[in-house]
This record gives structure tokens, C-alpha cells and sequence, in this order.
């Protein structure tokens, strides 16, 4: 089951790679190539807070799935107190 944060990344017919939640309608970025699409996707979900990462093959068959955990943030940093 498809959750809001989860993402796929896909080639459009005209070879532009799309970087679009799995819940939209809308890309939520254009790349020229796979790997920059993966790249923004992949850092989207770390910000977000995690979730599934899809991305499908040019053919459209899928290439690979990954679950993106959450961007690690030291303790102290989070709480608007510097590690020192």
C-alpha cells in the first residue's frame, strides 16, 4: 500500500526522468538523467522523514524498491544547543 511520502522515479516518453510522490498527480521534479532524479528523490525522503523509494527502468518494469530512513540528526543540534 502506497503511503504519502513514499516516491518513484520514472522516465517520460520523451526521456526526461520524473522524481513525483506516489500520491500525485504532478511531478515534484525533472531530471535529465536517472541517477539525478534518484539523488533528489532519495534526499527528499530523508528530509521527510523516510519512506519507499521505486524507481522504474526505461522500459517502465521496475529496476529497484529501497526504504529511505530518516535523516540523522545529532541530539544536540535538534535542540537548538550546539554539540561542542
Amino acid at each position: 500500500m502506497s503511503r504519502g511520502k513514499d516516491r518513484i522515479v520514472y522516465r517520460r516518453t520523451y526521456g526526461v526522468w520524473v522524481n513525483k510522490r506516489s500520491d500525485c498527480k504532478k511531478a515534484t521534479s525533472l531530471h535529465a538523467s536517472q541517477n539525478e532524479a534518484i539523488n533528489a528523490a532519495r534526499s527528499l525522503l530523508e528530509r521527510q522523514g523516510g519512506g519507499r523509494l521505486t524507481v522504474m527502468k526505461a522500459d517502465g518494469k521496475i529496476y529497484n524498491k529501497d526504504i529511505i530512513a530518516r535523516e540523522a540528526v545529532p541530539p544536540d543540534v535538534g535542540r537548538g544547543r550546539l554539540a561542542v
